[in-house]
């Protein structure tokens, strides 16, 4: 059983292009964790590039052996770090783990 992991974010910027610089900077930083945090299968993050207006602003997708994986990912340091600044950017986060 694969887990997909799936996330996406609304930042609170109300200037678009710092909203835009910023979606970039956490798409760059999850993409970063790729080869760091053995758990991840995959890992896929990018910034909205279409209909800015109805979009949210970023979306991760990434992939786990189980459950216990995506748990160990989550508290892997380098997941911690980035999830600093993702915070940090964040309005509104909306998830979804599902088998695949």
């Amino acid at each position: 059983m694969t887990i997909r992991h799936v996330v996406t974010w609304k930042l609170k910027s109300e200037d678009a292009a710092e909203r835009g610089a910023q979606a970039a900077e956490v798409a760059r930083r999850l993409n970063a964790l790729a080869g760091v945090v053995p758990q991840l299968l995959s890992i896929s993050a990018g910034a909205n590039s279409v209909y800015p207006e109805a979009n949210w602003d970023v979306t991760l997708v990434a992939d786990f052996d189980s459950v216990e994986a995506l748990e160990q990912y989550a508290v892997h340091p380098a997941h911690e770090e980035a999830a600093v600044y993702i915070k940090s950017v964040v309005a509104s986060r909306v998830a979804v783990d599902f088998e695949v």
